[in-house]
């Protein structure tokens, strides 16, 4: 007859993974050489460690439970095994230490286990665990691009995110999906962050990042933004910058404005309309200006004729007094 690991962790052939991992971390701290000075303490926690590598294991566990212990490490014939079974022959590595390190994560874990007198050590482990200072993991940002319209009006967000989450049991984790639902409100700039406060990955040893998303504002056809003003740039003729014209915008609501445009354009002529930028995040009933800024395009070449016309309109006549 071979080992019988289920009675070594002192569960029944019925337990499930999260039992097991429950009677080896019960039993593995009981029994470790620093808080037991009982002879075959470190046979016992050995005989724990190996029990636990074989039945945490689900190829090993099958084995073991069709196999017995000899079937285990002995190999079994292919022809004789079970479906996801451990074919060959299995043997444990003989570090406890080692199982045990694994088990409860970082590399002194007996320091946070234990008093210093070794007594109580389930108690002291649940102590020190609970008051065991925990860090935060550093922040997760991400850039959110959003249309010129999304910041105009504001909108509502939905993102899905896939993050690690502790299992029930306090030991293993899964990958789930969760959707982050947030309000983008009228007139916020570039540059602003929402901040989902501990939604990065679960640990038993660490507190989740914060995912902060950052505003980002896609280009735009027809404007550039700048804080709450719109620059919309139109193209002229040199014959419309000396003489009047009209430029029709279409806001980012819909409406079509024409504005005259009565003054010469000169290169550093812009047209200011009040009223007609993006709304103040602060104070969303006001709104920022749209600036028409112009390029005049002037003619390749002109006739000997148009000269001498241009020449006569543009020409200023001086007065002299006697």
């Amino acid at each position: 007859m071979g080992r019988d690991y289920y009675a070594i962790l002192e569960i029944n052939r019925n337990a499930i993974d999260a039992d097991i991992k429950k009677a080896y971390r019960r039993l593995a701290l009981k029994h470790h050489p620093r808080s037991n000075s009982h002879a075959r303490a470190a046979e016992r926690f050995n005989l724990l460690a190996e029990a636990f590598d074989v039945l945490s294991d689900p190829r090993k566990k099958a084995t073991y439970d069709k196999f017995g212990e000899e079937g285990l490490k002995g190999g079994i014939p292919s022809e004789l095994g079970v479906n996801g079974a451990w074919s060959s022959g299995y043997v444990y590595h003989g570090n406890a230490d080692e199982t045990f390190r694994q088990f409860f994560g970082g590399d002194n874990p007996f320091a946070d286990f234990f008093t210093g007198d070794g007594n109580e050590v389930n108690a002291a482990f649940e102590s020190l665990r609970g008051r065991k200072e925990k860090l935060q993991d550093p922040p997760i940002e991400r850039d959110l691009h959003l249309a010129l319209e999304d910041l105009y009006y504001g909108c509502t967000k939905k993102i899905k995110i896939s993050r690690r989450v502790m299992n029930e049991d306090g030991h293993t984790s899964s990958i789930r999906d969760k959707i982050l639902t947030f309000t983008v409100k009228a007139g916020w700039n570039e540059g602003t962050r929402i901040t989902f406060p501990k939604e990065g990955d679960q640990g038993p040893n660490n507190i989740p990042a914060d995912i902060v998303f950052v505003i980002r504002q896609k280009n735009h056809p027809r404007f550039v933004r700048q804080n709450d003003d719109l620059f919309y740039t139109e193209h002229i003729s040199l014959e419309k910058a000396l003489t009047g014209f009209s430029v029709e915008v279409e806001t980012l609501d819909g409406r079509l404005l024409n504005i005259p445009i009565n003054d010469i354009v000169h290169p550093q002529y812009t047209k200011v309309v009040s009223g007609e930028g993006m709304p103040l995040s602060n104070s969303p009933s006001k709104r920022g200006d749209l600036i028409i800024r112009f390029i005049t395009h002037f003619p390749e070449k002109l006739s000997a004729e148009k000269k001498k016309l241009l020449r006569g309109a543009l020409s200023t006549k001086v007065i002299h007094s006697s």
